[in-house]
């Protein structure tokens, strides 16, 4: 099937400009890159040379944890010293549950990011809680005295800041009313949104991360339809929170931001990997390539009318194709299953290869079989993808939005690794960890490497790995198990959201987490043939 030009073009979504630091974010600016530092920032001389090491790979945005005081302190060395080696980079400053740190930094930092569900409010409990309108509005209150005082000192030094959901680190109040969903991502961002904007002050971004793609894209693509509906432009920063490591973590990445981009939204992106920091910095600058190389392809633009954000439902199929119990496959090029273009036997699906633009020409095409009420399954086939990044990019959002039911592709393990992260079809343990910062208890790398050598023979079970109790109990909120550093040499262990061993020796960690992954019926013989 071939497509004329459109009148159209994909164009970014136009934000406002925000200043970071000697750094242009949004508007007509480039899509910026960042990171963020794994050294302890109190190690002022460490953590210069990791930034000043970012710089040089190409980082333009470089984050820190401020976890009290004496980091925020260690801010303004942090920032001197890089001036005097000649780094303009900014310097963002990394807050969670201690608005204090917060006040101090902004003094220093160039940016200061808060999390909207931990700024003011403790830990979430994940119980059910009644808020009436009255209790509700008292939380709010709470908000924008802990909150206002920060936003003042930000528009008075001309600061920026982001406000920066997490899937996991909802707040109760939030969860009880709008759930654990990207719903109530946005809202808790546009809780602390409207105290910035009742103060004037604007000069701040959002984001909407996850580790799930899926959550993360619809969150975004939410968030933006809110802004266009009440007249805002603020710009956005794209990640896939604790995505893993190798070829898993770029794939997860460039699917979610990937997706978004393609589309025309984002202004930065970081992509977090369980590696080194300037590691990161390779995958984000491919994927800004290819992105501005797919600006301009006569394809359409994002439209908030064009977005189902609640209930996210796969295209009605037929199925006599012998396909997988979950309703996904992965096919070898080569495979003689399905026929191209309109289907002419019924025992067979649809193999649709699109062109110039993967993603747009492939929803035009649904579209199209939703009109004819045609119901086989449609694998999607991509040709010319150079890498894991690319592939990552021009299948995510068609996965992720379940306009195919599989795909076709040189090698089926690959094919598989695409369906799993777009949660399609789970044939291999699904890791989240995070990239490690300033907070993390343990070699992140290292563990994250001995865990998945024991564990990886086991589909469909979730493995959350965390340097730290920030990250903890709610970062990993799409776990089955969770191995979080709580204190120097000591781990806990989670099931789900319930932590169930506490202050576990590290040398009995492993053990103990396979104990507890055989105890709930999730452990397998490694050696037994995964489906």
């Amino acid at each position: 099937m071939k497509y004329c030009e459109s009148a159209y073009q994909t164009r970014r979504f136009r934000t406002r400009e925000i200043q970071v630091g000697p750094i242009g974010v949004g508007g007509s600016n480039p899509i910026r890159v960042q990171s963020m530092t794994t050294s302890n920032t109190r190690d002022i001389e460490a953590t210069i040379e990791q930034i000043a090491r970012l710089a040089d790979a190409g980082c333009e945005i470089a984050r820190v944890t401020v976890q009290g005081k004496k980091e925020a302190e260690s801010c303004e060395g942090i920032k001197n010293g890089l001036l005097q080696r000649g780094y303009t980079i900014p310097l963002v400053a990394d807050i969670h549950f201690y608005p204090p740190a917060a006040l101090l930094v902004a003094e220093f930092a160039d940016k200061v990011r808060v999390n909207p569900g931990n700024f003011s409010d403790k830990r979430a409990s994940f119980k059910v809680i009644e808020y009436d309108e009255v209790t509700y509005a008292r939380e709010l209150a709470k908000i924008e005295e802990a909150f206002a005082p920060l936003v003042e000192k930000c528009k008075r030094l001309k600061k920026a800041m982001r406000i920066g959901t997490n899937h996991g680190s909802l707040s109760d109040r939030v969860m009880n009313r709008f759930g654990d969903s990207p719903r109530g991502m946005v809202e808790s961002a546009l809780e602390f949104a409207r105290v910035c904007r009742k103060y004037d002050y604007h000069d701040f971004c959002f984001s909407m991360k996850a580790s799930n793609p899926v959550v993360m894209i619809h969150a975004y693509r939410l968030l933006v339809a809110e802004m266009m509906q009440l007249g805002w432009d603020y710009p956005l920063h794209l990640g896939v929170t604790e995505a893993g490591e190798g070829e898993e973590g770029r794939l997860k990445s460039a699917m979610g931001i990937g997706a978004l981009l393609l589309d025309g939204l984002g202004d930065t992106i970081r992509v977090s990997l369980t590696e080194d920091p300037w590691a990161e910095i390779g995958p984000c600058k491919e994927i800004v390539r290819f992105a501005e190389a797919a600006m301009g392809k006569g394809i359409d633009p994002f439209e908030e009318k064009n977005r189902d954000f609640t209930h996210l439902e796969r295209r009605k199929v037929h199925y006599e194709f012998p396909f997988h119990e979950k309703g996904s496959v992965a096919l070898k090029k080569g495979d003689q299953y399905f026929v191209e273009g309109v289907p002419i036997d019924p025992n067979r699906c649809i193999l649709f290869r699109p062109t110039r633009s993967p993603l747009h020409e492939t929803r035009h095409y649904v579209e199209k079989l939703k009109a004819e009420k045609v119901e086989l399954p449609l694998i999607v086939e991509l040709g010319g993808l150079e890498n894991v990044i690319h592939a990552g990019m021009e299948y995510g959002a068609i996965l992720c939005d379940l306009l195919a039911e599989g795909v076709c592709v040189p090698e089926e393990q690959f094919g598989l690794n695409l369906l799993q992260a777009a949660r399609m079809r789970m044939t291999k343990t699904d890791f989240i960890s995070c990239p490690g910062c300033g907070r993390t208890l343990f070699d992140l790398q290292e563990v994250s490497r001995r865990i998945r050598e024991k564990t990886a023979h086991l589909p469909g079970v979730k493995i959350a790995i965390m340097g730290c109790i920030v990250n903890g109990p709610g970062e990993m909120a799409d776990a089955d198990f969770g191995y979080v550093g709580s204190k120097p040499g000591k781990i806990d262990l989670y099931v789900g959201k319930n932590c169930v061993e506490r202050d576990i020796e590290f040398a009995d960690a492993d053990l103990k987490l396979i104990e507890l992954i055989k105890i709930h019926g999730q452990w397998k013989d490694p050696y037994d043939k995964i489906s």
